[in-house]
């Protein structure tokens, strides 16, 4: 039955390119659910954007010697390109310095604070000695009181799960340039999350079937609520939409606020435009709808938590009651949440404030991204913390890609080719014809269910099962010694193509690239798997009006299904060139002149 599936990706922040790290959570895990969902007959909406306020563009920005505006709009599409290029099919890839996004978030503040759970309160903020700029919480780093963990953030412990401010932090101390930050009292905002308490953990209760550790990250943060800043004493960001505070100049919504709205904002962009501005309420407004929020670990609780915490209050579900905004109505809370661990190199998260980093853009300059949208899948931090090493990613490359899926396309299409210049007929079937077309029928129900489940790793791994079937049929049947026998060859390749389209078919949501090739040499013509495509949009009327890239994409109209599509025995193939380039096997001992092992 067909249904409107959202399927969300944590936005980036715009302050640099896109390591490898950040795709592997975010990224390519929402691309490969969205794209069989998608095959699989549900109507998707896929949104993302670039995460563009807070300190974080701030400090980028005077490194550069540019304003926030400009680094946010350099890196912004810096980011747009890596995905594109990536193959991430979003319907809208948008970000948050857009008037719609502040209209939204603004929204969303006003109802929040009408209904009473946003509250006005002084606490002990961070500051900068040397600069006297606000530190935001991720930007203070210490000693976990609970636990004892050495790299706790001020808003929370990536280790424990708990729930923490600057303050309560032993031996604090900047991220940014290593001093000891001042504290002073400051007048804000907060989201009065004690008041949400008690619905929102009935609502995590009925959350079942989520990934372990996300149900236990966001338990523990849960225990303990207590109201929470969202605002914060800065100049970049969207003004506080409550009468006496518009216009204050140090004094701004505070971007992890804005940043979970963007997903709602998102959705509202691609509505208008795509020419039906209501076309939103059918993933937002609908009991039915199911949503998918995607992303790396640390960014657990504020979907399974706060995010659902500012739902429930928007809706006035809240202890305090209240009602909905008439703009944005009665709003859908998370169907999942879906998080990925870290993806570590040499032991250290990949990130680029511990020094240690793949750029998504030189990966894919040398790899091409079919080859990093396997490794992700096959091997990345699904479910554990993981360890990327070259060596791995050759031997996967080679082993895998090029001598088992690739070898297979390669070996089937060019003994049709020369054999028959077309699909051949398939005349009586033996029992290991039978055997085989049936564990590739069967595959579909099978990898269908894991990605549902959102279960990649073993959904890739099934669908190379039966690739791997296939290569022993081939070496079993031996077709290239049947000469004499020319009905029982254009059998067994008739079989052996009708298993490369099903096996297609399976790894297009993980390899869109190279599914078209595949699609093009069995005779396919038009698109198969889509791509996103950079458009250049813009907003406002005059001298205000202002231009900037998005990715969107034509979907609707790809031929990929879910399905085995049974081959046309007549349809010309084409001479087929190999999927996937085996690498240097001493790649995995020097890794390559742009990130070196060291």
């Amino acid at each position: 039955m067909c249904a409107h599936i959202l399927a969300t990706a944590a936005w980036p922040y715009a302050n640099g390119p896109r390591h490898i790290g950040h795709v592997s959570g975010f990224g390519v895990p929402s691309d490969v659910f969205a794209r069989y969902m998608r095959m699989a007959g549900n109507e998707v909406l896929l949104v993302s954007g670039s995460d563009e306020h807070g300190t974080a563009i701030q400090v980028k920005a005077e490194a550069e010697g540019l304003t926030p505006q400009q680094t946010a709009d350099k890196y912004h599409e810096v980011i747009v390109h890596d995905l594109q290029g990536l193959g991430l099919s979003y319907d809208l890839y948008t970000r948050t310095t857009t008037r719609n996004h502040e209209a939204v978030t603004q929204e969303v503040f006003r109802t929040l604070y009408e209904n009473g759970y946003v509250i006005k309160q002084t606490q002990l903020g961070a500051l900068s000695p040397s600069t006297g700029r606000t530190l935001a919480d991720r930007y203070v780093e210490g000693t976990c009181p609970i636990c004892g963990f050495t790299a706790a953030r001020g808003d929370q412990c990536d280790n424990c799960g708990n729930q923490l401010d600057p303050t309560d932090l032993i031996n604090p101390h900047s991220r940014i340039d290593g001093e000891v930050p001042q504290f002073v009292e400051t007048t804000h905002f907060f989201l009065d999350l004690p008041a949400l308490a008690e619905q929102l953990m009935a609502w995590l209760d009925s959350r079942h079937d989520w990934r372990p550790n996300v149900l236990n990250f966001s338990y523990n943060f849960a225990k303990e609520l207590k109201p929470r800043a969202i605002t914060r004493d800065l100049d970049w960001g969207i003004p506080i939409p409550v009468e006496g505070w518009e216009h204050e100049d140090m004094k701004r919504i505070y971007v992890w606020f804005d940043a979970v709205i963007g997903y709602l904002s998102a959705s509202i962009e691609w509505a208008a435009r795509t020419g039906d501005p209501d076309a939103w309420k059918a993933w937002w407004q609908d009991p039915d709808a199911r949503s998918y929020y995607f992303m790396g670990k640390d960014n657990i609780v504020f979907h399974s938590v706060i995010w659902p915490s500012m739902l429930l209050g928007i809706n006035g579900k809240g202890s305090r009651g209240g009602r909905p905004s008439e703009w944005l109505g009665t709003l859908d809370l998370p169907t999942e949440v879906v998080s990925s661990e870290f993806l570590t190199m040499k032991g250290s998260k990949v990130d680029t404030s511990h020094g240690v980093v793949i750029y998504v853009g030189d990966f894919l300059r040398e790899f091409g991204p079919d080859a990093l949208r396997y490794y992700i899948a096959v091997a990345g931090p699904e479910n554990r913390d993981t360890d990327f090493t070259w060596d791995e990613f050759v031997r996967r490359n080679n082993n895998e890609l090029a001598n088992e899926w690739g070898n297979l396309v390669n070996r089937s299409v060019s003994m049709a080719f020369k054999n028959n210049g077309a699909i051949p007929p398939a005349h009586e079937l033996t029992q290991a014809d039978e055997d085989l077309l049936a564990a590739s029928r069967r595959a579909f129900q099978t990898v269908g269910e894991l990605l549902e489940q959102c279960k990649f790793r073993a959904a890739i791994t099934e669908a190379m099962r039966v690739a791997a079937l296939a290569n022993q049929y081939l070496s079993g049947q031996e077709p290239w010694k049947l000469k004499g026998d020319p009905q029982r060859r254009d059998t067994v390749l008739n079989t052996a193509l009708q298993v490369v389209c099903d096996t297609n078919t399976l790894l297009t949501p993980f390899l869109p690239h190279s599914a078209q090739k595949v699609f093009e040499m069995l005779g396919g013509q038009g698109v198969w798997a889509a791509q996103p495509q950079i458009r250049q949009v813009s907003e406002g009327e005059g001298e205000e009006a202002t231009s900037y890239p998005v990715l969107m994409g034509d979907y609707a109209h790809e031929q990929a299904v879910w399905r085995s599509r049974q081959v046309v025995p007549g349809t010309p193939l084409s001479k087929p060139v190999p999927l996937f380039g085996k690498l240097d096997e001493k790649l995995g001992e020097t890794g390559p002149q742009w990130a070196p092992i060291g």
